[in-house]
């Protein structure tokens, strides 16, 4: 049986489409992003060419990062059984993208239950916290309907930011 540290990762894109199809059957706590927002999105392969990680790279959610230079990754799901370290890879990835675009810092959230121990490993900060909060109750709407209500939207968040 093959080492799963031996296994090799790559790199390609995926549409925004087919990275939300890969988080509505693969993540532990959260749907696919709104109507396929994004910027652009990035599939982690093992050696035999299966998605076993997406990414969705998005504009923040929160206005005050909304500098034209801060880049928020939305959603990070990986596959159980992928090979070890994919977490970490798919950040490195979009950080380099990223700089290469003219890009000078790059946050995502995890829930405060959650270790955040591929962020700790690929070098980001913890930035802070997010308590919960019912900002989007009868506020939002999409396509003319209210947003529904989310268990993760009751949690406290920590905020991650990696200058790059």
């Amino acid at each position: 049986m093959e080492n799963e540290l031996t296994k090799q990762i790559y790199a390609q894109p995926i549409t925004i489409k087919n990275a939300n199809e890969f988080i509505k059957s693969f993540h532990r706590h959260h749907r696919p992003t709104i109507r396929n927002s994004g910027r652009w999105a990035m599939a982690a392969l093992d050696n035999n060419q299966n998605v076993v990680g997406v990414v969705i790279a998005g504009n923040p959610v929160s206005a005050s990062f909304m500098d034209g230079f801060t880049i928020e990754l939305t959603r990070l799901c990986v596959k159980e059984g992928a090979p070890k370290g994919t977490c970490s890879f798919l950040l490195g990835k979009c950080c380099s993208i990223w700089r290469t675009m003219g890009g000078k810092r790059v946050i995502t959230y995890t829930l405060e239950s959650e270790s955040g121990a591929s962020l700790k490993g690929a070098g980001w900060t913890l930035a802070g916290t997010v308590k919960p909060h019912s900002r989007w109750q009868d506020k939002s709407k999409i396509d003319g309907i209210a947003r529904a209500s989310l268990q993760v939207y009751e949690v406290t968040k920590n905020r991650w930011e990696k200058d790059i």
